[in-house]
């Protein structure tokens, strides 16, 4: 009666030794079942381990494997090796002959063995590895665990040597029990937060091998809670003996942590195999679910034990596993879940059900075929199943979108279920923020970004031929697109068929193409190029460069750069894909040859060849974009985000520029990387350089600012100079491109700009000379004069300089450190021979005798009406002032200047005095803003002198 019946030991009442005798055969005819399917999934070698390591744990042979030294701890509890394991250890070491301990009670250190993994599950598969807990006595010394460790790691390499993949770990059950553990407890180990669940597994999943057994198998679930109470009352009322059974603990409640530990692992390796992990994910989701009562699987598994339900297939731990999830799924009405998790469950166990299972069908296939049946497969959907290795695009896009949307719910159930426990420590805090941006770099959609589409889904996308069609937008009138179609596709027939892919730009076709491993070595391209000038030798080309800038298989990120924004670690530019510069050429048959090579001025016509780029990034979070430039301003486009998102620090991106096209192709690639270098370095340089760049017969500068690099477009020399003349707040150095302005002044004076002084350079022409001052921040003003000699060009505006000096220097608090006076220096540009010949040399500051007197013309310029200013001249000291003589006033000046004249020749009126502190306040502007000032109110003042 009792072998069949339900057995509910009561302590109340009295509990019986057969009755705990009873319960614990029936665990070990479950075991025993387990163990017989284990076996027969291995090899006669891996069942020969199984087989012997009891035994070599048990005694300490120098000819058995795993030998370290006579004083390794050796001797398994209540055990006595079989007739069997002799055999083969015999067969092993022909001259090993065993000797049973003798004496009343020698030790025995090894407690227990026991088996965690897949070996005996529905899932078991050649490969398989074995996980053995090998229990021990709390009193061993540092130096025999030392020894025992020695002999786990001998007995690894033994097993290796018959084809198994053993791993060994050491558990002191007393220590496990209050959470302590050294090492890793399984193969795939998550850390030490995850206590109970792995209690939990090792319950339900392990094969006791050898020793004690657990004396959680003899405590009722309905007792879980009173579990130290009840164990206690088996051991000292002698219902066992103590060295019959181990305690590792039990599971009356879980911690919530643990399921955010549990959660945040599963989700960690879903990203890369999400099939293994959507199985683990929701059970830890059903768990969390039942929190605080968690009635775990564990616990189902010896209840089912007590009812005498020992049926193997239902007590499988993984169909345990999925009847908890289907319970769950089935109860919320979320039955795609449901379809995801089966999928998940059949992939995992990885017995094709198509096809013949010949004469010796295993029970795997048999359990199999029972669920397929009961889920209502058919045949189409198994042979779906079935040719996963096969599996391309399509399906994995469509199977991409299933996983993807499970791995995120469970990220938000992950969090939320925190929140709601308040159980997120710091550690889980920032491991849920590590894990968001893990996800989101892997799945998360977004503009640029080339979409990764097989995260472990099928093995190989590669595609052994394939054809590329560039061809009209029907969507977008006057536009073009690429497709990508399988097969190798004629003019005439790819119209027919639908594309793998489209996309508006090639290189976002082809990256994508190589980032999921469409394209690889092996596949053979057919190409319709359309309109574009795209050679099967650019493809080619386009192509390797790819492989050569993102590296396949990426490695996974680290954390490290996770807890920081994404910065570019790759970046590929390629220029003019697709488009040939000079077709126009080509078509005529021209040849050129012309002296003027500049890729971005080409030939007497200046023509610009670097039409379009396409930067493709490889980021710190393994994210892969691609953009695109073209029009206009293409290159300052490209230049300015390119220097915008890097990072700041040492570590820069590896760049790589490439050109393909049919003319100049090295030349373009080298100009372009030579401009990109250039501004990179003068950008971390942080002196906030401006790097001035000329495109055809329009100018360009860069505003160097880290992060916040401008670019400004001027489209004529005017439009240039009255940039450069703008005034700046403090010294700004100018980088002028060595192609830029070649024939002009400017190529001179800007590269020898430097702070805190005044440069002066001035060009005469026969009668008239240009003027150019470089101020102290670098800031350009211009004029041009008539010449009569170098005094009279150059003694007005030094003095002008003196007199703004010296207010300046008056005007600081009388505390003030006192500032350098500005120097000023003067150089004269001179003619050559060829225009690169030209050249600056210095000049000595213009010589005025100190007697030689000078009509003194001051101006003062205040605020008057709101935009408005007020001038007042002082001729000699004598006031002229708008309030007086309004619109007059120059008129005026100009005649009162005429009359103190000695000499008959008319010549310019100057302003040698300029006070702007009725604009300014004590803000001392800089040289530039007096000089412009100076050079309106001179104009004005010859206009007038004209008409007098």
């Amino acid at each position: 009666m009792t072998r069949t019946h339900e057995i509910r030991p009561d302590l109340d009442e009295g509990i019986d030794r057969k009755v705990l005798s009873q319960l614990r055969a029936r665990f070990l005819k479950l075991n025993e079942g387990r163990m017989a399917r284990a076996m027969e999934g291995l090899s006669t070698r891996q069942q020969t381990v199984l087989t012997l390591l009891p035994l070599f744990f048990h005694v300490n042979h120098p000819l058995l494997p795993g030998y370290v030294s006579g004083s390794t701890p050796a001797g398994l509890s209540n055990y006595e090796p079989d007739a069997n394991a002799l055999a083969e250890a015999q067969r092993l070491t022909r001259s090993f002959s065993y000797k049973p301990r003798h004496g009343s009670n020698p030790p025995r250190p090894i407690h227990g063995l026991f088996l965690m993994g897949s070996l005996g599950t529905l899932a078991q598969a050649d490969q398989s590895d074995m996980d053995v807990w090998v229990c021990h006595g709390p009193d061993l010394s540092e130096s025999e665990l030392t020894e025992l460790r020695k002999k786990c790691q001998l007995l690894e390499i033994w097993a290796a040597s018959q084809g198994a993949e053993a791993h060994f770990f050491l558990i002191d059950p007393a220590r496990f029990v209050l959470g302590e553990r050294d090492t890793q407890l399984s193969s795939e180990d998550c850390g030490t937060t995850q206590h109970y669940l792995l209690l939990d597994e090792f319950y339900r999943t392990a094969i006791w091998l050898a020793g004690r057994t657990p004396i959680w198998w003899l405590v009722p679930v309905y007792e879980e809670a009173a579990y130290d109470r009840y164990t206690h009352t088996l051991l000292s009322k002698r219902f066992i003996r103590a060295d019959e059974t181990l305690d590792l603990g039990h599971l009356a409640y879980i911690p919530p942590g643990e399921f955010i530990g549990a959660g945040l692992w599963q989700l960690f390796k879903g990203i890369e195999s999400p099939y293994k992990s959507v199985l683990k994910l929701l059970l830890t989701e059903v768990y969390a679910s039942e929190h605080p009562k968690v009635h775990c699987l564990s616990l189902r598994f010896k209840q089912a034990v007590f009812a005498n339900r020992l049926d193997l297939d239902e007590l499988d731990p993984y169909v345990v596993v999925y009847r908890r999830i289907e319970e769950y799924l089935t109860a919320r009405g979320e039955l795609e879940r449901l379809e995801l998790v089966r999928r998940a469950l059949y992939l995992k166990v990885n017995r094709k059900l198509t096809g013949s299972s010949g004469r010796n069908q295993s029970w795997q296939r048999s359990l199999l075929e029972r669920l397929a049946h009961e889920w209502h497969w058919d045949q189409r959907q198994l042979a779906l199943l079935d040719s996963r290795s096969q599996w391309k695009v399509r399906q994995v896009s469509a199977e991409r979108r299933a996983l993807v949307g499970e791995l995120n719910y469970s990220y938000r159930f992950l969090t939320q279920f925190a929140r709601n426990e308040q159980t997120v420590s710091l550690i889980n805090k920032r491991d849920l923020n590590v894990l968001g941006r893990r996800l989101y770099a892997a799945f998360e959609r977004k503009a640029d970004k080339v979409e990764f589409i097989n995260p472990g889904i099928a093995p190989d996308l590669a595609e052994d031929t394939l054809t590329l069609v560039e061809a009209p937008n029907k969507k977008e009138p006057g536009q073009t697109q690429w497709g990508l179609y399988n097969g190798s596709l004629t003019a005439h027939e790819w119209e027919h068929f639908a594309p793998i892919k489209r996309s508006r730009q090639l290189l976002e076709l082809l990256t994508w193409c190589h980032r999921n491993g469409v394209i690889d070595s092996s596949t053979r391209l057919a190409l319709h190029p359309g309109t574009s000038d795209l050679s099967e030798f650019e493809l080619f080309n386009l192509l390797g460069s790819l492989q050569q800038s993102i590296a396949l298989p990426l490695t996974t990120v680290a954390e490290e750069p996770l807890l920081r924004a994404s910065v570019p670690s790759e970046v590929l530019i390629l220029v003019n894909v697709g488009i040939d510069p000079l077709k126009h050429h080509r078509d005529l048959n021209i040849l050129m040859t012309t002296e003027r090579t500049d890729s971005l001025s080409y030939a007497g016509v200046r023509e610009n060849l670097v039409l379009t780029l396409d930067q493709v990034t490889l980021n710190s979070w393994n994210e892969v974009l691609v953009s695109r430039f073209d029009g206009p301003h293409a290159l300052l486009d490209c230049l300015r985000d390119y220097l915008n998102n890097l990072p700041d620090g040492p570590q820069q991106p590896k760049l790589r520029v490439r050109c393909f096209c049919h003319n100049r192709a090295q030349f373009i690639a080298r100009r372009v990387e030579e401009i990109l270098d250039t501004a990179q370095n003068l950008l971390l340089s942080k002196l906030n350089h401006r790097y001035l760049i000329q495109v055809q017969q329009h100018y360009h500068v860069l505003e160097l600012v880290p992060g916040q690099v401008n670019h400004v477009a001027l489209a004529t020399l005017p439009a240039l100079l009255d940039y450069l003349g703008e005034e700046l707040a403090s010294y700004s150095p100018l980088h002028l491109d060595p192609m830029a302005l070649e024939d002009h002044d400017l190529a001179l004076i800007l590269p020898m700009g430097q702070p805190d002084c005044i440069q002066v350079f001035y060009r005469i022409n026969e009668h008239q000379a240009d003027l150019y001052v470089l101020d102290e921040f670098n800031a350009l003003w211009q004029q041009r004069l008539p010449y009569h000699d170098e005094q009279s060009l150059l003694v007005p505006l030094q003095r002008f300089l003196q007199s703004i000096q010296y207010r300046r220097d008056a005007l600081l608090p009388m505390d003030a450190a006192q500032p350098l006076s500005l120097e000023t220096l003067y150089y004269q540009l001179l003619p050559s021979g060829t225009a690169r010949a030209r050249r600056a040399e210095a000049r000595p500051a213009p010589q005025t005798p100190v007697n030689k007197p000078f009509y003194d013309v001051q101006a003062i310029i205040g605020k008057a009406a709101p935009g408005q200013v007020q001038v007042t001249l002082y001729c000699k000291q004598r006031e002229f002032s708008e309030l007086e003589y309004g619109d007059q006033l120059f008129s005026v000046v100009a005649g009162e200047i005429v009359e103190q004249r000695r000499e008959t020749e008319r010549y310019r009126c100057y302003i040698t005095d300029l006070d702007l502190s009725g604009l300014l306040g004590d803000g001392q502007g800089s040289t530039q803003l007096y000089l412009r000032y100076k050079a309106d109110l001179e104009r004005a003042l010859n206009e007038a002198l004209e008409q007098v």
